[in-house]
């Protein structure tokens, strides 16, 4: 069984909490044996580690405030984050970025928040989780303004146009790519672009309990997503680029560690 890499699952999620250690042993029964626990605010960025911590090389995490959640952050935020980074579970800073979709937190917040963190990403040479949606140029114009200076970047949960990607791999960016992909309705461009994103540049994620893949043969009655359905994705991805699983498999893999330097 080929060993996979989940760069995105939110176990730290209440629909996890009754269950948890059985969702990771049902991961890493079907071959999932790495995965990346997404911080998305001050205590679930804590949550995730000390989640982390109780797994060591199996599981690891991000510590970062997504843009929903950045109308909280205040002048302890960074400081808070670079301490928590310290641990060696951190592997990457965010998830942050901009969502001018919902806007939960207005948009100027948005962008000072976002910036503080590809600042501290730069100063600890960690890479980046990142987070848009409906934000694309405001968002490339702040990531620009620090390029010579980001170690590493990945677009988690890309659903973009064609454009948007080129210009995401024009910045030497990674691509992540959830079950978005598996849905017939909204997913039928990224099957297109899938192609594009060369095997070096991309991984996967489920983002679980989110995006549960419309490909599997039987969903789960309550919706949930969970890493073990990773597979599912990695599976539509293989077909849509005409290409072995067990060959997609490896690439993403290598290319997850060797970006998170697991």
């Amino acid at each position: 069984m080929v060993e996979l890499v989940d760069i995105g699952v939110n176990l730290t999620h209440r629909s996890f909490n009754v269950d948890q250690e059985k969702v990771i042993e049902r991961a890493m029964a079907k071959g999932v044996s790495t995965m990346i626990v997404t911080g998305t605010s001050i205590r679930n960025s804590q949550e995730a580690q000390r989640l982390a911590s109780r797994y060591p090389g199996k599981l690891y995490a991000t510590a970062g405030v997504h843009p929903h959640d950045s109308r909280n952050s205040n002048n302890e935020t960074i400081n808070i984050l670079r301490k928590l980074a310290t641990n060696k579970e951190v592997v990457a800073i965010g998830e942050c970025g901009l969502d001018y979709n919902r806007d939960f937190s207005p948009r100027p917040i948005q962008d000072k928040c976002f910036e503080a963190q590809i600042e501290l990403a730069c100063e600890l040479a960690l890479p980046l989780f990142l987070h848009e949606r409906d934000a694309h140029r405001r968002f490339v114009e702040i990531l620009a303004t620090h390029k010579n200076k980001i170690k590493a970047a990945v677009v988690h949960c890309f659903t973009g146009t064609d454009q948007e990607l080129k210009n995401y791999l024009d910045m030497d960016f990674y691509i992540g790519v959830t079950g978005w992909i598996c849905d017939e309705r909204r997913g039928k461009h990224l099957k297109d672009l899938i192609n594009k994103i060369p095997l070096d540049r991309l991984m996967i994620e489920t983002d679980a309990p989110f995006l549960t893949p419309r490909n599997m043969p039987n969903k789960p009655s309550d919706g949930r997503n969970e890493p073990a359905f990773l597979t599912y994705i990695l599976g539509e991805i293989a077909k849509s680029v005409g290409k072995p699983y067990d060959e997609i498999a490896i690439a993403t893999t290598t290319t997850a560690k060797k970006f998170f330097n697991l």
